[in-house]
């Protein structure tokens, strides 16, 4: 079965830096469009940042200048580079994996990354 692994969240302090990645197995990885959504306690879960299967990539307004999402398809992992933490960024971060072109008809999510930004 498909599975989406995340993996590099924790606690950061405000201003600090982490870097999320999500591999990917059992699907044919070029052919998804991938994204990272979020969570926070008692809010409805948020869109983040995509990527295309060619490369092209989509920011949420809240994390533009800040987040970076980029991908390797060598290693079906997509990754979220995120800079400049603030405390309003704490969540669960769900990798998000749709497609395969030329459809949208298969989409899976991951089981979460918690991060925490705090002093």
């Amino acid at each position: 079965q498909v599975q989406l692994v995340e993996s590099g969240g924790g606690l950061v302090q405000p201003g600090g830096s982490l870097r999320l990645s999500c591999a990917a197995s059992r699907i044919i990885f070029s052919t998804y469009a991938m994204g990272w959504y979020r969570q926070a306690p008692g809010k409805q879960r948020e869109f983040v940042a995509s990527i295309t299967s060619e490369g092209n990539t989509n920011n949420a307004d809240s994390v533009k200048g800040r987040f970076t999402i980029s991908k390797d398809n060598a290693k079906n992992t997509v990754y979220l580079q995120m800079n400049s933490l603030k405390p309003e960024d704490t969540a669960v971060y769900y990798c998000h994996a749709q497609g395969p072109l030329p459809t949208t008809l298969l989409s899976y999510w991951g089981q979460g990354t918690q991060v925490t930004v705090s002093s």
